[in-house]
């Protein structure tokens, strides 16, 4: 059988977890229940700091735009995913396969940037608080999200165009649950050294990078909060900042061990448990850490829910 170039390979397998096919029904279920809750939970948060007036800062402002983001990101995978538990068939197309790797590592690399200027929020208003509503202005923040945006999207676009110029062999089985740069590396039947190589630079840079800025703000957010004198003003302050770094710390540390490195793959159980976490774990955590956490954003859904029950009660009477 002669080996088949990217030209002439139409589809690619995705086996998932094949060790667990005797559990599909279960994870499934749960994987369901899962994405229903990161969609309900997150367009909760993102509908009420849009509604509610009170929660029109910076901070709430990027939590809007996170949890909006969130929905986009888990919607490249999951679906997918839970079709090939219920399918026998767990094809994907090359082109899709391909759109795939590039919206999700897009999607990723906005989130990077997202958290980042998040923390940089967070440290404008705690160590230069002076200084904080003349810097952080309403143009500032619309403008912040948009360079995450803009960047997080140009990002993958040399990586996927080198995807895509490797001739792929008969061998079209992806062992991994989504389809992701490493497992395609895997199957091409050339040398894959350089595509490692510019993957390795690309991922350091947006990740390493991003997360060294965000350590940085936190070193000095820290480093102020302890020359508060009261105990309360050190709570308060800490408050504010503990869940987005719980974010910071669960999304940086799998993908930082899943995407710097310059292997494809150091073991594939792990590579697919990882992919859980950054992939269905983070964006489902989010509006559990953001919402409990958070005294202002769980007043401000009290206070929309209440709203609507009065008027779905006015409208009956």
């Amino acid at each position: 059988m002669e080996p088949r170039n990217h030209s002439s390979l139409a589809e690619f397998v995705l086996l998932g977890f094949p060790r667990v096919a005797h559990f599909r029904g279960w994870l499934f279920v749960l994987l369901l229940l899962a994405y229903l809750f990161t969609i309900c939970g997150n367009m909760l948060i993102f509908l009420v700091i849009r509604l509610d007036a009170a929660l029109h800062t910076p901070m709430y402002h990027f939590v809007s735009i996170l949890s909006f983001l969130e929905l986009w990101y888990t919607a490249t995978t999951i679906p997918k995913m839970l079709a090939n538990l219920l399918s026998d068939k767990k094809t994907i197309s090359f082109s899709g396969c391909l759109l795939q790797t590039y919206f999700f590592h897009s999607l990723g690399a906005s989130e990077c940037y997202l958290l980042t200027a998040m923390a940089y929020d967070r440290y404008l208003a705690i160590c230069r608080p002076l200084h904080y509503p003349a810097i952080m202005t309403p143009m500032l923040c619309a403008k912040m999200a948009a360079g995450c945006w803009t960047c997080g999207f140009l990002c993958p676009i040399s990586e996927v165009i080198l995807v895509s110029q490797l001739p792929f062999c008969g061998y079209n089985e992806i062992q991994h649950i989504f389809c992701d740069f490493p497992p395609l590396l895997s199957l091409a039947c050339k040398d894959t050294s350089t595509n490692v190589l510019v993957d390795f630079a690309i991922n350091a840079f947006i990740i390493l990078i991003t997360f060294l800025f965000i350590m940085v703000s936190y070193g000095r957010i820290i480093g102020t909060v302890l020359k508060i004198k009261t105990i309360a003003g050190r709570k308060k302050a800490f408050s504010t900042c503990a869940s987005h770094l719980i974010v910071v710390l669960i999304f940086f540390g799998s993908i930082i061990f899943m995407y710097v490195r310059l292997k494809e793959s150091y073991s594939l159980t792990l590579d697919r448990t990882l992919a859980v976490v950054y992939s269905v774990l983070t964006p489902l955590v989010n509006p559990i850490i953001y919402s409990l956490r958070n005294k202002d954003l769980i007043k401000a859904i009290k206070r929309t829910i209440f709203r609507k029950g009065e008027r779905a009660s006015a409208t009956q009477h």
